[in-house]
């Protein structure tokens, strides 16, 4: 997926920013100038890439408008480039710059936590009514320092079209019916990939969830468990599909969605806004009623269908306007008008209950079936918890690659990658 890819990128990049010149940060939120540590201000800072973001941006700047004409505050506003987003986050909180609400993907979490200096928003999550897998994608060490603003996962979706040419009659619910129903589209001919599967060494940390499903838990305690039986299995799986171009060489995600926009894949993996995506690149105008979410299927039934946690949060700067802007959290991301009307704009799933039962919400028949069959189960990242944790994917991705391309044995792909990772655990 191209956000996955973007953050690692961006990851890297506000790491190796963390001793630069702060000189080279962008005007803050709050206006500069270190917190005074007056938690009951008027005037507080709101920092969000969604701002800087078109398809986003005036659904976003409408809750901010509702809450300050509700509460008679002030918000000042920021907003930086998703591409730059992380690196000017972190120098400015370093610098004692930035305050307020702060915007941030859920993989970047771990990283601004270390920093010490985001305010515990427990209390809020409490009265909030959030679903427990949006909690989970808040929480860091057993505090609660984001409050979840949109909830999803990144998992399978299938044309139904080409599955029902095909002969295949329900959705696969185990990795058996899963490449039974491939060979099915394969038969088809006609150029159509039956999982147009992540098969570039950037995006081929998608393999981590298919690792999960055959057994391996990728991390024990502080222990990368990549290159245990499960994990070299699930491997081994995945190249006997490459083999049989049941899969395709050389996708990343824009690939996977070109070929899914062209109906010529029958599955691929993405985030829940596939189906916004791809409709703007298809041709065929009906794609989006042909779209059916599915649940990963398991190695055997019984098992929990694995999914990647997708999604993004709000945390809040301790010290000056902490207070104001927490309750500015919860209401950007609990209130369930304003969430269900987020919703209507830009379709990114609110993160209560009350939200998802919202009939704007519920009415949705696809981003509800996503919900129901791929989110509830979705995890965080194990390696999210590293400073290093894109460096330990693509560890992992590289040595895929080489099995994938005949060039090592799974077992030994792993082992290595294994050894690779290990330095990267901090």
């Amino acid at each position: 997926m191209e956000t996955l890819n973007r953050r690692a990128a961006f990851r890297l990049a506000g790491l190796s920013a963390l001793g630069a010149a702060l000189t080279a940060c962008a005007p803050d939120a709050a206006g500069g100038g270190a917190p005074q540590g007056d938690a009951a201000a008027k005037t507080f800072g709101f920092t969000s890439w969604s701002l800087n973001e078109e398809a986003q941006k005036a659904a976003v700047q409408a809750t901010v408008d509702a809450y300050a004409a509700r509460n008679g505050v002030k918000i000042d506003t920021a907003s930086f480039p998703y591409n730059e987003y992380l690196n000017q986050v972190t120098l400015k909180l370093r610098g004692g710059q930035l305050t307020g609400a702060v915007q941030l993907d859920i993989s970047w979490l771990a990283a601004l936590a270390a920093m010490g200096k985001l305010k515990d928003l427990g209390a809020q999550a409490a009265k909030g009514g959030y679903t427990d897998v949006a909690l989970s994608s808040g929480r860091f060490q057993d505090k609660q320092l984001g409050l979840p603003w949109t909830t999803g996962s990144i998992g399978l979706v299938a044309n139904t079209e080409i599955l029902k040419k095909a002969g295949v009659e329900g959705m696969p619910a185990t990795v058996e019916e899963f490449e039974a129903a491939l060979r099915k589209v394969a038969a088809l001919g006609g150029g159509i990939t039956p999982y147009a599967a992540a098969t570039k060494a950037a995006q081929l940390k998608d393999i981590l969830p298919w690792m999960r499903t055959f057994g391996s838990p990728l991390l024990e305690g502080e222990t990368i468990t990549v290159g245990d039986d499960a994990s070299v299995a699930a491997v081994e799986w995945y190249k006997k599909l490459y083999d049989a171009e049941l899969i395709a060489p050389d996708v990343d995600r824009f690939d996977a969605r070109a070929l899914f926009a062209q109906g010529k894949a029958a599955f691929y993996d993405d985030a829940v806004i596939t189906r916004g995506v791809v409709a703007a690149q298809s041709p065929d105008k009906s794609l989006t009623e042909k779209m059916a979410p599915l649940a990963r299927p398991v190695l055997k039934a019984g098992d929990t269908p694995q999914a990647l946690l997708w999604g993004h949060v709000i945390v809040v700067v301790d010290g000056e306007g902490s207070d104001a802007a927490a309750d500015f959290a919860s209401y950007a991301t609990s209130d369930t008008a304003t969430v269900a009307a987020f919703f209507e704009k830009v379709k990114l799933p609110p993160t209560t209950t009350a939200g998802l039962a919202d009939p704007k919400v519920a009415g949705d028949t696809f981003t509800t079936a996503w919900t129901e069959k791929i989110t509830k189960t979705a995890t965080p990242n194990p390696f999210w918890r590293y400073a290093g944790y894109a460096q330990i994917e693509t560890a992992i991705a590289e040595q895929v690659q080489a099995v994938l391309v005949g060039q090592s044995s799974a077992k030994d792909a792993l082992a290595k990658a294994a050894e690779t990772a290990k330095p990267l655990q901090k």
